[in-house]
This record gives structure tokens, C-alpha cells and sequence, in this order.
């Protein structure tokens, strides 16, 4: 193995480990959506679907156009669960166990300040509690209960919803899949295999197994990117990055330009070449680390939902543009379901964008329109550096 890569490797082999760089599966099932989840660890949950919601995308990214039905029935099965992994994340249930001192920590949490939302409501804890023991898993809408409606800070949930989100994040209750997206809520015993239930892992035998899953889907990576993979502390993560460099599993290496000392996987594959054509979600691996962005694309990426409108610099839902290893564009998308089209609301060239990279990224407009199934012509409405090139490309067709 070299120990020196260059940063075009690096971004090759972290391409390369994240799943890209292969051709689409011919079609895409169940099996091939769970090997998926298998390498990439996680697919981090959001709710905002203007364009899509963050986790189908990244499986259309690598592997094309699925039926996102069978991803629900991946995810919503007996094989994933759901915590904060990364930050609300799909993961496989056998990830869960690793998880065990996080909930001790939100519980320690909690305990050490009497004035949160949970340690100030241990009855309301009670009640649901006993509710799911008597009923079975439910959602937070279906609990009959004065107190369940939207208010206060937390998103408006209810004191039902807050409740539920405490006691999850503690582990006493776990998710039993979703409907319509909204999670089901359920006790542990009612939803978990007892090999789940059962196991008992020391924190640092977790930890050590979740930057070993990091370096696998991240192939290539600093101690803050392993870290930030399960949204682990440095405290935590450095004493395992230790420990897997002594086993053989992580490799030193440099990357000229990298400011920092970087670990390459053992089983890391280190392309001399790749190709690859994506749409990634604001919240993929590839970028969900703004400053691992940065470094190896040189990619300034801020997502803008939270921004007013009026200071959004590239727009609401912007979705950087994958071109081979290189990320020469961002597009800013909504799905208009009602009227069936797709609407590029903006289109931005990176500095490194060239005039073959339109055709391709012309193309990848087509291909999500056509699995987003909006029949309709697709409109590039808004502003940009590439919108006027876009524009023409896809009258081309």
C-alpha cells in the first residue's frame, strides 16, 4: 500500500468506497438496496421532500432508477432500524447495540439538567410508556391525549412527540418502521430481535467498530472525518483510530494538501480511474462534512433551507452535481408533483465545470425527472451561471 496519496487518488478511493465509479444495477431490488446500506453504514432521514427526501437520493445516485417503494420496505423492515447515528439515520439493526452508550449519554443528559424537556416531565415518560406496553407500537398522531397537539419549540411537535423523541434517544423505546413516513414507535421487546436486544457491547469496543464502519465507507479519511461519520467525539474516536492502526486495518498515509494525517482502509480500493455521473442530496456522505468537501473538491457547500430567501445565495434545495470525481456544478430542485415537471429553480457552474460536463449533467436532469415519474417538460426557471446552457441543452432533446 503507498503512503503517500495523491489528492485525485484520494478522491478516487473515497468515491470508490461511497459505492460510485460501478455501472447501474440493470435493476435495482431489495438485495442490492441493502448491500447498499451495508456499505454506506447509514442513510441519513430528513423530512424536507421539495425535491426528494434525502435518503432515497443517495441510492439513485449510485445505483439509478429503483422503485422507492422497495427502499421503504428495506428500511421500514425487520433488517434496518433508526437512531442518531449521523444525525437521524436509517442503519442496520445490527448497528444498534452500538449505539447503547449514546442513549446512556442523552440519558445522562438529561439527568444532569433538570430543566430539560424531559427530566421536567417524568409522569408524561411514564404514561407513554404504559401506553405502548398496552397498545402495541403506535405513531405519535394515533396517542389519544389532551396534550397531543403541535406547540411549543421543538419543531411545534406536541408534548405527545416530544415525549416519544426523549425516550428514543434514551432507548427505551425504538422504531418499528414507519407509515407515510411517520415513524412508529415501540418498545424495545416489542420490536427488536432478542440477538439486538440482548447484546451488551462496552463503549469502547462500539466505538472502535463504528470508525472501523467509518473507514470502509469513507475509504480515505482524517480522524475528524472518521469521527464526524457517527457524529463521534475526538475524546472517543481517537483512542480507536489508535487501536485500528495497530491492528493493521487503518494505513497512515498523506495527501498533499490535507493539512491534516489521513488513515486509507485496508480493503480500500484505489481506482487509476473512475467514472461517475450523480445528483447527490445535500445530506450524502460524499458532502455532508462541509470542510471534507472543501478539501477534497474544493467545494464550498452551505445548504440554504434555513436562510430567507432574500440572502440564499444558490438557492433552497441545492444539490451538488457529481461529474467523475470531480463536483463541477450545484442545481437547486423541485419536484412540481401537481403539474408533473421538474423544475431547475437554479444552476450553477463550478470553476472547474467543462463544456463536456453539460451534456452528462443535461442527462442526469432527465433521468431524476423520469424517476421522480413528472412526465412534463422540465423547466429551468431560475437564475445561475450554467441555467442559460442547461436550458439549451435540454431544448435539445
Amino acid at each position: 500500500m503507498a503512503d503517500t496519496l495523491s489528492p485525485a487518488l484520494a478522491r478516487r478511493v473515497a468515491l470508490a468506497a461511497q459505492g460510485f465509479g460501478r455501472p447501474p444495477a440493470a435493476e435495482a431490488g431489495t438485495r442490492q438496496l441493502g448491500l447498499l446500506l451495508k456499505r454506506l453504514a447509514l442513510l441519513q432521514i430528513d423530512s424536507v421532500n421539495v425535491y426528494e427526501r434525502s435518503h432515497y437520493q443517495p441510492v439513485f445516485a449510485r445505483l439509478g432508477h429503483y422503485d422507492k417503494a422497495l427502499l421503504d420496505k428495506v428500511t421500514y423492515g425487520k433488517t434496518v432500524t433508526e437512531f442518531w447515528a449521523h444525525e437521524a439515520s436509517f442503519l442496520p439493526i445490527e448497528t444498534l447495540p452500538l449505539m447503547a452508550w449514546r442513549k446512556g449519554d442523552y440519558r445522562d443528559y438529561y439527568a444532569a439538567h433538570p430543566d430539560s424537556w424531559g427530566a421536567s416531565n417524568p409522569e408524561t415518560l411514564a404514561w407513554l410508556l404504559a401506553e405502548l406496553a398496552e397498545k402495541g407500537p403506535m405513531r405519535a398522531s394515533e396517542i389519544e391525549h389532551e396534550s397531543n397537539r403541535r406547540q411549543g419549540p421543538w419543531w411545534g411537535w406536541s408534548d405527545m412527540k416530544r415525549g416519544l423523541e426523549t425516550l428514543f434517544r434514551q432507548g427505551d423505546v425504538v422504531s418499528a418502521g414507519r407509515v407515510r413516513f411517520e415513524r412508529v414507535y415501540a418498545l424495545p421487546e416489542q420490536a427488536l430481535p432478542a440477538a439486538v436486544l440482548n447484546a451488551e457491547v462496552p463503549r469502547a469496543d462500539a466505538i472502535r467498530q463504528l470508525i472501523s464502519l467509518s473507514a470502509r465507507a469513507l475509504g480515505v479519511g482524517t480522524a475528524s472525518d472518521l469521527a464526524d461519520y457517527f457524529r463521534l467525539k475526538n475524546v472517543d474516536a481517537l483512542p480507536a483510530i489508535a487501536a485500528l492502526e495497530e491492528a493493521g486495518e487503518l494505513l497512515p498515509v498523506t495527501v498533499p494538501g490535507w493539512k491534516k494525517k489521513a488513515w486509507l482502509h485496508r480493503d480500500a480500493r484505489l481506482p487509476r480511474r473512475l467514472e461517475a455521473a450523480a445528483l447527490l442530496s445535500p445530506f450524502d456522505p460524499v458532502v455532508w462534512e462541509r470542510e471534507r468537501a472543501l478539501r477534497m473538491f474544493d467545494f464550498h457547500y452551505r445548504i440554504e433551507i434555513y436562510t430567507p430567501q432574500p440572502k440564499r445565495v444558490y438557492g433552497y434545495y441545492v444539490l451538488p452535481v457529481l461529474i467523475d470525481d470531480r463536483i463541477p456544478a450545484r442545481l437547486d430542485l423541485k419536484s412540481d408533483r401537481q403539474n408533473g415537471v421538474l423544475r431547475v429553480q437554479a444552476a450553477w457552474a463550478e470553476p472547474g465545470l467543462v463544456a463536456d460536463d453539460v451534456p452528462r449533467i443535461a442527462q442526469l436532469v432527465r433521468e431524476a425527472a423520469s424517476w421522480q415519474g413528472l412526465p412534463g417538460e422540465i423547466v429551468v426557471a431560475g437564475p445561475g451561471t450554467l441555467a442559460p446552457a442547461l436550458a439549451a441543452e435540454l431544448r435539445r432533446s
